[in-house]
């Protein structure tokens, strides 16, 4: 249940804007892409792609010396 309630409480703060940081770990925030034309692989078609906001992590230096020390 606490688990729940720190993915709720983060994904609340993602979509209002804000970052998100956990020292050590890491920091979630928003980036934006704009819109733009793509094209169906399978069809050739040119597709409209709006924009929208995608979530980006960047991990911590904590967490990246533990993933890495030899």
């Amino acid at each position: 249940r606490i688990v729940s309630v720190v993915f709720d409480r983060i994904i609340k703060s993602l979509a209002q804007g804000d970052r998100v940081e956990f020292r050590g770990f890491g920091v979630f925030s928003i980036h934006k892409r704009e819109p733009r034309i793509a094209q169906n692989p399978r069809t050739g078609a040119k597709v409209k792609i709006g924009s929208r906001n995608i979530v980006h992590f960047k991990v911590g230096k904590e967490l990246h010396e533990r993933l890495n020390d030899n």
